[in-house]
């Protein structure tokens, strides 16, 4: 039986060394890509989150604007990813009574997807959400922060088959 080979991670060239992908040759396509996550809050927290009593202000506002801007500056944070004019970016969160579910929404016409983008809005939106609510309950958790799923480009269309929300 033949062994299958590894496959090639594509930001190492052929000697190893670390590169940025070369794209110039792919077409544009319109691609979108949704990301997850949730910030486990205490019961005391969510209650005063929901009355509108901390002195920051609305965390989850603050947070949907940063999440935005993060997904636009992507390409300053992680290295080797490219710089994409995206078309949408929509943050949105749920304020339940756990925590906050975190979703970020994605969109460009380009060569390369928009994941990390995605990715990297539910993680600045909910590091944003820790920053305003830690002067009352340092205790909070950022968990499963996960690609849900991504569409456009050569490998077409992805769903996270362990995707729990």
């Amino acid at each position: 039986m033949k062994k299958s080979s590894p496959q090639k991670l594509s930001h190492y060239d052929d000697a190893g060394n670390v590169r940025m992908v070369e794209v110039t040759a792919k077409d544009e396509t319109v691609r979108e890509a949704v990301a997850g996550g949730f910030v486990k809050l205490s019961p005391r927290l969510v209650k005063i989150i929901r009355k509108g009593g901390l002195a920051k202000g609305d965390p989850l506002e603050i947070a949907r604007i940063a999440g935005i801007m993060a997904a636009k500056r992507t390409h300053e944070l992680i290295p080797l990813c490219h710089q994409l004019l995206l078309t949408k970016v929509d943050v949105s969160l749920v304020l339940t009574d756990a925590g906050v579910e975190v979703e970020s929404r994605v969109k460009c016409i380009g060569k390369t997807g928009v994941e990390m983008e995605a990715l990297t809005a539910v993680s600045v939106a909910a590091l944003t959400i820790y920053d305003m609510c830690k002067a009352v309950d340092k205790g909070m958790t950022i968990d499963d922060i996960h690609l849900k799923k991504k569409t456009g480009g050569k490998s077409g269309e992805y769903t996270n088959p362990s995707d729990k929300r």
